[in-house]
């Protein structure tokens, strides 16, 4: 279990309240932005149709629905932060079993959305506020991974 502090829990709940989530601008979305930066990652995503280049991508309908989706379940993940992993076992199995997708990506998508959410907060993403961040996407990341162990 995560040892969380009363100023980790409210600035991660305050961050969530803040995300645009029906912006789909390549510049509002971590999950837009992984399958640019890391083209290796759209492999897991034929089904999207064209991922040819950021133009496609950005405006590619299935993405955006699965962005959504993605953040969707971090929302979850805020409102059980005392048991994000149990939270995320199903989501791990699937990831793991059917989907079988490389555990490193969840961390590269971690590493998108922070850049999205320095964007959107700007100035208020402070190094503590930052470092908040991290420790709840390390979480996530973990238990994510957890079934492929």
């Amino acid at each position: 279990m995560v040892a969380w502090t009363d100023f980790e829990r409210a600035t991660i709940k305050d961050i969530f309240s803040k995300i645009d989530y029906e912006c789909n601008l390549f510049k509002c979305s971590c999950f837009l932005r992984c399958l640019i930066v890391y083209p290796w990652t759209q492999r897991y995503f034929a089904g999207f149709g064209n991922l040819y280049n950021a133009a496609a991508i950005t405006s590619n309908p299935k993405v955006a629905a699965h962005g959504k989706v993605v953040m969707q379940g971090l929302e979850k993940a805020v409102k059980n932060m005392d048991n994000i992993k149990a939270t995320f076992t199903e989501l791990s199995t699937l990831h793991s079993e059917k989907l079988q997708v490389d555990p490193d990506n969840f961390m590269l998508l971690g590493d998108c959305l922070a850049i999205v959410v320095a964007a959107q907060l700007g100035k208020d993403f402070t190094p503590e506020v930052h470092a908040a961040f991290q420790k709840f996407l390390a979480v996530v990341v973990s238990s994510l991974r957890r079934q492929y162990y």
